[in-house]
């Protein structure tokens, strides 16, 4: 016995995968070698509950060809294979056409019809996985004489050689049917990877295209606000770049950081609903020109509020002319009531407006402008004026607004 489970082991089981299809095969013809069979059906079993059915397989016959059928058989106890999947039975019958009536099993002879074949004995066994429950049937038909006479009944010497084994070939199958089930799935989820890489490209390659034409459109919206005032769009450009760096020493996150890198760039965008007059007028401002240029930050939050993306820029918009001591405009905001990102601009802002040249004012230079940011004179006071953290980075990191200002001079 020993040396047949080998040699059946060794017949079906390969040194790689194999496909299911294969090892049926493999198994159904060393069935039939074992056992002297002519001809015999591998059936699966298939669903669950009342649905449960036998699939042929895989067939096999030495005597007369067969076309690809597709045979299904339920299970229950109307016919033997049923019958054996059901039951876990193993079954002979030495006359399928001389079925003894005790039995609730039939022969339905259709087959033999079909294919101009006498199917006459047969032996029917369950496959059974590690649970020992049924997942297949095989069936093997008219056990053949060494010399060739008429059919011969199975023996239970013939179901000795390889019922024994049939939870280890159960087994094997099971194992071959997950094994190609999970290799065609791996090449579903390669498939549905490489689609995947494809559309993430594509959303990409959008998303770039939507983030540059969102940044040129924050570019020009920050330069129209600037065609009627004395800035320049390079001033734009510059305070972006101090705010960002203020940040970046404040160590907030990068997120923010990038944020307000481009929304800086629009904290004077409120004087576009300020009359143009007022804002290219050379002399003094009379009181009642003072109080509507001192709307236009609420102009510039009410622009650009509307937007999610655009909710810092008017946050800046709207405080970045608010003092810390509460004594700014348009609400008197002060201390941290005052979002950081404006406080951060409001000393952005100054420096470089003190760095520019100005109808009414010479361009500073770096150390005049520094000195005028942390001790004031006779035209700003600064006591009140920042945050004391953020003036505090400038005050030690002065150096760097002066590079930048140098690298994106006008």
């Amino acid at each position: 016995m020993v040396n047949v489970l080998r040699e059946f082991l060794e017949f079906i089981e390969v040194s790689r995968p194999q496909p299911i299809e294969e090892l049926l095969r493999r198994v159904l013809l060393k069935s039939r070698q074992l056992t002297g069979a002519e001809a015999g059906t591998i059936f699966l079993v298939r669903g669950s509950g009342r649905t449960r059915r036998l699939e042929a397989s895989n067939t096999q016959n030495d005597v007369v060809p067969l076309e690809p059928a597709q045979i299904v058989v339920p299970v229950n106890q109307s016919s033997i294979a049923g019958f054996t999947a059901l039951t876990g039975e193993t079954v002979f019958v030495d006359d399928l056409y001389e079925i003894s009536g005790d039995v609730p099993y039939t022969f339905d002879p259709s087959f033999d019809l079909n294919l101009g074949y006498c199917s006459r004995s047969m032996l029917s066994f369950p496959l059974l996985n590690h649970d020992r429950r049924v997942i297949g049937v095989v069936q093997l038909i008219n056990r053949r004489g060494r010399n060739g006479e008429e059919p011969l009944s199975f023996e239970a010497e013939q179901a000795d050689l390889i019922v024994p084994f049939n939870h280890i070939v159960g087994s094997a199958i099971v194992r071959a049917e997950m094994t190609e089930r999970i290799e065609a799935q791996n090449v579903r989820l390669k498939k549905r990877n490489a689609q995947l890489k494809v559309q993430r490209e594509k959303i990409a390659a959008l998303k770039d295209e939507t983030e540059e034409a969102f940044q040129l459109s924050i570019r020009l919206l920050a330069r129209a606000a600037e065609v009627h005032d004395e800035n320049t769009a390079r001033h734009v450009e510059r305070v972006n770049e101090y705010a960002y760096y203020i940040a970046e020493i404040l160590g907030v996150s990068k997120a923010f950081r990038n944020e307000i890198r481009y929304s800086a760039q629009l904290h004077d965008v409120g004087k576009m609903s300020v009359d143009m007059a007022i804002l290219r007028k050379k002399g003094p401002l009379t009181d009642e020109e003072r109080d509507e240029m001192k709307r236009h930050p609420v102009y510039g939050y009410q622009i650009l509020s509307a937007s999610d993306r655009l909710r810092m820029a008017g946050e800046i918009a709207l405080n970045h002319h608010e003092r810390w001591d509460g004594n700014g405009y348009p609400n008197g905001s002060k201390g941290r009531e005052i979002p950081l990102a404006a406080r951060i601009v409001a000393v952005a802002d100054i420096y470089d407006a003190l760095r520019s040249h100005r109808p009414y004012k010479p361009g500073f230079d770096h150390e005049t402008t520094r000195k005028i940011l942390l001790e004031g004179d006779d035209r700003m006071k600064v006591e009140g004026l920042f945050d004391p953290q953020v003036i505090d980075v400038f005050a030690e990191h002065d150096r760097r607004f002066d590079e930048i200002w140098k690298q994106l001079a006008d």
